[in-house]
Formats: C-alpha cells, structure tokens, sequence
C-alpha cells in the first residue's frame, strides 16, 4: 500500500493537471499571489460597483472601496522540524478606502488612504524549518492580528511626475517590487504581475528581512517617487526602523526614537527588439540606524546593504495581441550585518503566461531562492529553495492556486532532512 506521503503528492500533481480544465477564464488578468505585499490597492471595486448599482449612486465622488481574502493550507508531508504539524492553514482579510481630493471638489493631485488588515495563521514555515519561508502570508508572531495597516497621504505634483506619500506605509510597494509589473502605454502587452510564487524571497528581498518594513508589518513615515520620464524612476524612503529591534511595527503607532530606515532605488524599463518585449531593472541600497536585535544576546548598532532586480519578457506567443508567452525575473542582495539571520541572496524564476487553450488569465511558474545565513546563528551555511505554482483565474477577481516547494536545506535547526511542501490558495479580490 502507498504511503499516505505519497497519496497526498500525487494529489497535488493531479491538482496541477486538472485545475486549467475545470475552471473558465474571465476578462482580467494574472496577479500577485499576495496583493497585500505588493499592491497598494488590493482589489477590483466590484464589491463597491455592485453597490452602487443596487443603491443607484452615479457619482461615488472619487471615494473608492475594495479588499481581499486570501486563505491557503498547506501539507507539510516529508522533512521539518521534529514531530512537527503536517497540516496549516493561513487566512488573510484586507479593506482599503481611498479619496482622490480632486474628485471631492478639493485639491488637485491629493489621495487619502485607510487599510484594514485581520491575519489568523500559524507557523507554517516553521514548521516546515525554513528560515526563507515558503509562504509569505505567515510572519512574525503574533499570528493572530488585527491592525491599521495604511494610513497616508499622497499628494502628485508637477503633471504627477512627483509623488510624496506621507504615513502609515507599506515600503515594499515602492522598493525591491519585483513582481510590479513594467508600465507601458498598451497594457496588452504588458507583463502581468511578473510572478505568481508564494515564498517570501518573491516580497521582501532576505538580506534585508527584519529591517524593511512591508507586510504585515507597516510603518510610519515617507517615501518620495520622481518620474520624469516613463523609462526611468527614482524613489527615497525613510520609516520608523524599529521593526530591526523586534517591533512589530503593523501593531504600533509611530515611535521616532532614532531608529530608523532609510532606503533609495533606481530603476529603468525598455521595450527590447522587434517584437518590444517589455524589460526592467532596479538597483537599490539601504541603511538602519539604531539597534538591531535578532536575539537577546544578539544585537548591533545599524548596518547597511544593497540590492537588485529585474524582470524581461522572453517571447510572445502573439505579439501585440495578448499577453501570452514566458519572462523571467532575478534578483540579488548583500548586507555588512552581524546579526541578520541572512547576509546574502540570489533568485530567479521563469513565468509562464496564458499557455494553456483558452485560458489566458492563468499563469504558471518556477522560482528558485539562495540565502547565505549569518554563521553566529545557523550551523548551515545556505538555505535552498525551490518552488512551481499554477495560478488559475475561476471568475473575474477569483483565482485558485496550488504550489509546490522543496527545501533541501531546510536551516531553523542542524541537520534537518530535507522539506517537500503543498499549498492550496485561494485568492478573492473585491
């Protein structure tokens, strides 16, 4: 008789198979597996179309409402830690408001927003001894959290070429964004949300994990995008930097006490060769002021770092008409950190989008993710990670999506055996 290990992985494998021909496509498009990481909207507003057509509002006024459920379980079913949960599950609630001042008769370029985050997880990557994390939805303790996740203003100046956003922020929508997709004039041809992978790496780059703020843990303070050109950008930030002492800053109001982090980045977009296949690159660096405390017997004074990403469109399988074909993203990091849990990344992943007959709405990929861990706190030197999904739209703003992750060095404790993961999400936009 097959092991149930066994069972559950060819489940998984069926799962993959079957999931492009029992759902239906709708017109919209691939997204991010976690719109909460990297979005600073994380819905459609279908739930506030709807409304207004039953209450028969004709000008909502420039006043937007959408959100986000997110909920996922996963199979731990080789490796982890010892004795540790096989099953978990993970689920995420976001609603944002918005107000666009012009459209309220005020100011011209002026945007109010408020974001509301319910998180009810557990210890997922934990579980399965990853320092990485597999799934980027479980974070630091508490796992259960209720909190303001954005509060901010954002003004636009001079025709929106400048953008000064002031606030409770999430500083990843602006830096180290790898899955942001390349803004051209036809969003046709476009790469969609560059991945639809779930790990951690894809979010928040690990060399600086434990510093930069993003989810769920967001922070005050302000961020500075210049535009002068739709080609190039440049974008400055600095935030309440507790978060490197072991603040959870999404649960706290601004605390300015000299810790902070500061953080700039570049970055260019090109349309490359006949076929104007859409490419970008970014380079950024970083620096954090203050303590930083891994551990209670573990700590520094600031340190500093840099980093870089990029993404390009491979091949059109109809140029010019859909999105469909393959990109690729990579990306890099360093830090001079004592403390850190990871000095080191490297990763890189291959998309697929619209391949399967009729549906061009889903995406599938591969993404591999190297760290190299600081040597005061692990006893293995890297931690490797692999990991395939298939993001499947089943309505307008619904998609499924199974993944599969493989950690041959799983690194939370010595000499753990290798880590083979299943998660099934969902993902519901509003």
């Amino acid at each position: 008789m097959l092991n149930n290990k066994y069972i559950r992985f060819y489940l998984l494998i069926y799962l993959f198979i079957t999931v492009p021909s029992i759902v239906y496509a709708a017109a919209n498009t691939n997204i991010s597996s976690n719109p909460a990481a990297v979005n600073i909207t994380p819905g459609t507003g279908t739930a506030q179309q709807y409304l207004e057509k039953k209450l028969g509002i004709q000008n909502n006024h420039g006043i937007h409402l959408d959100g986000a459920w997110l909920g996922d379980l996963n199979d731990l079913f080789s490796g982890g830690i010892p004795k540790a949960d096989q099953w978990t599950s993970n689920s995420l609630f976001l609603l944002d408001l918005n107000a666009d001042t012009e459209k309220l008769g005020a100011w011209k370029g002026g945007l109010f927003d408020i974001q509301y985050l319910q998180f009810n997880g557990q210890a997922t990557n934990t579980q399965a001894g990853s320092v990485q994390g597999y799934n980027s939805l479980p974070g630091s303790p508490p796992l259960n959290r209720s909190e303001l996740y954005q509060l901010w203003y954002r003004q636009a100046l001079f025709n929106e070429k400048l953008l000064i956003r002031i606030g409770k922020v999430v500083p990843t929508f602006d830096f180290n964004n790898v899955t942001k997709p390349v803004p051209l004039s036809q969003d046709q041809i476009s790469i969609p949300a560059v991945s639809g992978l779930i790990y951690t790496p894809i979010f928040v780059n690990p060399s600086m994990l434990g510093v930069l703020p993003g989810y769920y843990n967001s922070a005050y303070g302000i961020t500075i995008n210049f535009i002068p050109i739709k080609k190039w950008y440049l974008s400055l930030g600095t935030y309440d930097g507790n978060l490197a002492n072991g603040t959870q800053t999404g649960l706290t109001g601004p605390n300015f006490n000299g810790s902070y982090f500061h953080i700039a980045e570049t970055g260019f977009t090109w349309l490359l060769g006949k076929y104007r296949l859409p490419g970008v690159i970014g380079f950024g660096g970083w620096h954090q002021t203050g303590t930083i405390q891994s551990s209670p017997a573990l700590s520094e004074n600031g340190a500093s770092g840099f980093y870089f990403f990029g993404s390009q469109r491979l091949w059109y399988k109809n140029p010019g008409i859909d999105n469909s074909g393959f990109s690729v993203f990579y990306q890099f990091g360093a830090n001079n950190s004592d403390v850190l849990a990871m000095t080191q990344f490297v990763g890189a992943g291959l998309t697929a989008f619209g391949l399967i007959p009729k549906r061009i709405n889903d995406s599938m990929g591969l993404g591999t993710a190297l760290s190299w861990l600081n040597q005061t706190s692990f006893s293995r030197k890297t931690e490797l990670m692999f990991q395939a999904y298939y993001q499947a739209q089943i309505l307008k703003g619904i998609y499924l999506e199974p993944a599969l992750s493989y950690i041959p060095t799983p690194s939370a404790e010595s000499d753990l055996n290798a880590a083979w993961a299943a998660t099934a999400r969902v993902i519901i936009l509003f």
